[in-house]
């Protein structure tokens, strides 16, 4: 049987001239669709990326598609920031992009003297069609293919070609796109046969490589073990595009779920059926700090430039990540004096790089006074003995290094507190983020929670200078070590300096009018998420030092820890703290049980007070109406019965139980300065008792 000349199914790659139609003369040539033949050389005309072609092969980069036609780093970074972040504007599907060999029909028929010739044909209009009496796949020689199952994806792709069905051109050409997209066959040509029976439609195939290997390039932060788990499955099998385009999508999303940029910029099929895949990844080249006013100008900035700039994690060479770029803005907006902070990514010329400009808006100044007003929740004489009115003098950003100065002073009608406090945030030269802290201070604070009595009154005053080191030591974990000179002692109403209280029980370790000590501190902090009801793990170890016999020798640790759980619409908190004190200590250093962050349904300090204690808490909130929450809470502490082994056992002294327990229900609202909690509490001595705090619970 000879191959119809009359009929030909033609296929050709878009880098080819424009194809010229074929005359061909033959006297016996049966007369279909003639006058569709320039029509049909209008047809698109492309090669899937794996076909070969005298043995080069196609890569994405020869495309015909634009993007992938000139493949620009640059261009396609614009492009990611320009669209919304859930979409990766590398990606490139089967089903958006002329991936697929597409095939053409080039029909002519021409008798010996040039004019058309007549023949049967069916359908209406413009839509002329050829009758097909069968329908077979055969590989690019005309020959069986060797593996059935190829034979069989072939056809079972097909849709409107079927033995004994009248077809139309453009029905044969989208049962070529449908083989192609089956994914095994890197070229698909069409031929029509002339047998006896009729005309015999045989698609001519050219499977895939058997994938043997993979060779990536350009991924520096793509795992290597992603890389391989993606390719291992199709390991020794028919290399299948549509297999190849999720797992380049899948690499690519890879890329967005960690906000980094970066993304398959080209594959290419080897010889021996290797595959080359190449990644481009934007590394950042330059980093640039512009200050900006509020109308959004360019101005002259107080910061130093190398403050703002230490303070990033994003550094040069890295590849760029926009949730890196996201913490960046935060730490910078953290540091207290900007008002608003954005990185803006920008093309390193040709390079493939990224360079990221910083825009900074100052906050208007950096220096101020404050005043404001609170309750002290060590007073338990009544609401207005416990108000307070505060002032400050402040600077947030010394000689431009974001180094804090702060002068206050509380004043009560009690106590009084008067500070000065000096923060550098970051020790500069120091590549651990270490923190540099000092205080002066000289306070009075009631000493009514351990040495409450009738008719009378005392003040704890304490004149205290420290210097204190932080820095982070893992993630959500920080570190303090510091030193600290303290001298305190106990005044009674009138200022005069007393050494023992209304129940003779001494107010002083030493037994004179005041201690001194010097205490070598250390604390660990876990923050968590840093979520209101995240966890929480503190942990404090002071230790004094005998520089001289009369100070004070003591050992005291504390630790609280809380943890939030969410159950539905609810929320469950649970706390916990405790703490132990060895050596010689004041007895108003003791720990102190009952009140508003102990155990609430007591009065601060009426519980006990010892060398030991532990508290527990749980705590139940859920929402009640827009930022208002209600709240259902039980406490317990104790001191363990460590109450007599404090000098002077002020808490025997005072008949306080040691141990108590209380529960009740309380709201909560939402507040710039934290959850306003308002909660009325039984005890176990069936008295109930209202409290009022600001923030979570200590």
């Amino acid at each position: 049987m000879h191959q119809n000349e009359d009929v030909r199914f033609t296929s050709s790659s878009i880098k080819l001239p424009q194809f010229c139609p074929l005359t061909l003369h033959h006297p016996t040539l049966n007369p279909f669709f003639t006058n569709l033949h320039l029509l049909l050389q209008n047809f698109p005309k492309f090669q899937h990326p794996f076909h070969q072609n005298g043995g080069i092969s196609q890569t994405l980069s020869k495309f015909t598609h634009p993007f992938h036609q000139k493949f620009n780093l640059q261009n396609a970074i614009l492009q990611f920031l320009s669209k919304p972040r859930n979409i990766n504007p590398f990606s490139w599907s089967l089903s958006n992009t002329p991936l697929l060999c597409c095939a053409s029909i080039a029909l002519t028929q021409s008798n010996l003297d040039g004019t058309p010739l007549s023949g049967p044909k069916t359908g209406s209009g413009n839509e002329e069609r050829v009758l097909i009496s069968e329908v077979l796949v055969r590989n690019k020689d005309g020959e069986e293919l060797e593996r059935k199952d190829l034979e069989s994806e072939a056809l079972n792709a097909l849709k409107a070609c079927r033995p004994n069905s009248a077809l139309t051109v453009r029905e044969v050409q989208e049962d070529v796109h449908r083989i192609v997209a089956s994914g095994y066959f890197c070229s698909c040509m069409p031929v029509a046969v002339d047998t006896r029976d009729g005309i015999r439609l045989v698609f001519q195939v050219e499977p895939n490589q058997e994938f043997h290997g993979l060779v990536c390039e350009g991924a520096n932060v793509l795992p290597t073990r992603f890389i391989e788990d993606s390719f291992r499955d199709g390991y020794g099998k028919i290399v299948n595009i549509k297999r190849l385009d999720e797992i380049i999508s899948s690499i690519n999303g890879w890329y967005m779920e960690r906000g980094l940029f970066g993304a398959v910029s080209g594959i290419e099929m080897l010889s021996g059926g290797m595959i080359r895949l190449e990644v481009s990844e934007a590394e950042v080249n330059n980093i640039t700090i512009r200050f900006l006013d509020r109308t959004g100008e360019p101005t002259v900035g107080k910061t130093r430039p190398e403050t703002i700039l230490r303070q990033l994690t994003t550094k040069k060479g890295q590849v760029y990540s926009m949730l890196q770029g996201k913490r960046d803005v935060d730490t910078v907006l953290a540091m207290g004096i900007m008002e608003d902070v954005s990185i803006i990514p920008q093309p390193a010329g040709d390079t493939g790089k990224v360079d990221l400009v910083m825009n900074v808006v100052e906050r208007k100044s950096g220096a101020g006074i404050s005043a404001g007003g609170g309750i002290s929740s060590g007073i338990t004489s009544g609401p207005l003995a416990g108000l307070i009115g505060s002032c400050a003098i402040y600077h947030k950003n010394l000689f431009g290094r974001n180094q804090k100065l702060n002068l206050s002073l509380e004043r009560g009608q009690i106590d009084s507190i008067f500070r000065i406090n000096y923060t550098d945030p970051w020790i500069e030269g120091d590549d651990k983020r270490t923190s540099r802290s000092m205080m002066i201070q000289n306070s009075r604070t009631p000493g009514s929670l351990v040495h409450n009595h009738p008719g009378g009154s005392l003040t704890i005053g304490r004149v205290t200078a420290g210097i204190e080191y932080s820095r982070p030591f893992r993630p959500k974990w920080n570190g303090t070590a510091g030193i600290i000179f303290q001298r305190a002692g106990a005044r009674d109403d009138k200022g005069n300096p007393i050494i023992r209280d209304y129940y003779s029980s001494p107010l002083t370790a030493s037994g004179n009018t005041h201690d001194d000590m010097l205490l070598a501190k250390l604390e660990t902090v876990y923050t968590g998420s840093g979520d209101p009801g995240s966890s929480v793990f503190v942990f404090n170890m002071d230790q004094g030092l005998p520089v001289w016999s009369e100070w004070l020798v003591f050992n005291r640790v504390n630790a609280r820890a809380r943890k939030g759980l969410v159950l539905g619409p609810m929320r469950l908190l649970l706390s916990f703290s405790g703490g132990h004190v060895v050596g010689n200590f004041p007895p108003h250093e003791a720990f102190v049980l009952g009140g508003t962050n102990s155990v609430r349904g007591y009065e601060e300090g009426t519980v006990g007070s010892g060398r030991s204690y532990a508290v527990g808490c749980g705590e139940i909130s859920f929402p009640l109406m827009g930022p208002l929450e209600g709240a259902v809470f039980a406490d317990y502490g104790t001191d363990l019965g460590s109450g007599p082994s404090v000098p002077g056992d002020p808490a025997g002294a005072r008949l306080k139980p040691g141990s108590g327990y209380g529960c009740g229900v309380g709201i909560r609202v939402d507040s710039p300065l934290g959850p306003l909690r308002l909660e009325y509490a039984f005890n176990d001595q069936r008295t109930g008792r209202f409290h009022f705090g600001v923030g979570l619970r200590n």
